[in-house]
């Protein structure tokens, strides 16, 4: 029996273009033989789409959902990987692909995943959480990261080496959401994690990927071509042991479900806790699908795993 799956694009944030494109390779990788694909796109002004791209509404959008079997949203950011999608679905009774709202939400607020990690034991960068009228009391102590709690892509991120910048950096951040995280500077080497929670309720963590390169690994880097990626990642044994288990706890400390990409720095102390993707790019090139692959598991497994294991 085929199986008739809404596919949700798009979305009304900073990383509408890149949720696109994961879109569009996972609704053209899903095994034909097994899925009937329903494109679904979200525009940049909230205005939802259908196949054809005609503007159909969200009460259009709904009577399509609920003709499919499974949802599976691919929208990064807020308003859909933050649990907006998640909470749509379960308002609507229909089956969904990810994390439900809870963790979405959770994931999303950079300070809020620090505080969950912190409660399990898992170390993240010192770090000041800043709103626009605590700004101007916020000293300086040396170098910083600045970014915005909820957005992704490393939107709005910057590294801010000088005082004199520290300024310009709130700003970009603050463009982005209301709330920003202020971290210490973390020396180490950049260390992704993927983790799979599989229809038969296994986890499956594959090789782990790092990111090589000099300063942030911003948008331009991960989207213009720049990315070098290596995997599995040239690290001992007891360092992809570590932060494997950092991962595992880190996803279910938040009730993560199907796959997230748990990101870290690996210093001299151990793993250090950047942030938890609960919609990670999902083309075949980005980086939780190569590190599957790098474990034998195609693409299209994959997804096929996460159509499978989505909530009902």
């Amino acid at each position: 029996m085929r199986t008739r799956v809404a596919v949700i694009g798009g979305g009304q944030n900073c990383e509408h273009d890149v949720s696109l494109a994961s879109a569009a390779s996972v609704a053209a990788a899903l095994d034909p033989a097994t899925y009937d694909v329903v494109a679904l796109t979200i525009g940049r002004d909230g205005t939802w789409r259908d196949g054809g791209l005609r503007p159909i509404g969200l009460s259009g959008a709904v009577h399509v959902l609920r003709g499919c079997d499974v949802v599976f949203p691919v929208v990064h950011g807020p308003r859909g990987e933050d649990g907006a999608l998640a909470a749509l679905c379960e308002l609507a009774g229909l089956p969904y692909v990810g994390s439900s709202i809870r963790p979405g939400a959770l994931a999303m607020d950079k300070w809020a995943t620090k505080l969950v990690a912190g409660a399990v034991g898992i170390a993240t960068a010192p770090g000041v959480l800043v709103t626009p009228s605590s700004a101007a009391h916020l000293g300086w102590t040396g170098p910083v990261v600045v970014k915005p709690v909820a957005a992704g892509s490393s939107q709005g991120v910057s590294r801010v080496d000088a005082a004199e910048d520290l300024g310009r950096a709130l700003s970009a951040a603050f463009a982005l959401d209301e709330r920003v995280l202020v971290e210490e500077v973390v020396v180490g080497r950049e260390i992704d994690v993927a983790v799979l929670r599989r229809a038969d309720g296994s986890v499956l963590v594959p090789p782990v990927l790092e990111i090589v390169g000099d300063g942030i690994f911003d948008y331009d880097a991960k989207y213009g071509g720049r990315a070098d990626f290596r995997i599995p990642a040239a690290i001992e044994d007891t360092d992809a042991k570590a932060l494997e288990e950092a991962a595992v706890q880190v996803f279910e400390a938040l009730g993560c479900a199907g796959l997230a990409r748990v990101d870290f720095f690996l210093t001299a102390d151990g793993p250090v806790l950047n942030e938890v993707n609960t919609v990670p790019g999902m083309t075949e090139h980005s980086q939780a699908p190569q590190m599957f692959a790098a474990a034998g598991l195609a693409y299209s497994t994959l997804l096929d795993e996460l159509v499978r294991a989505a909530h009902r």
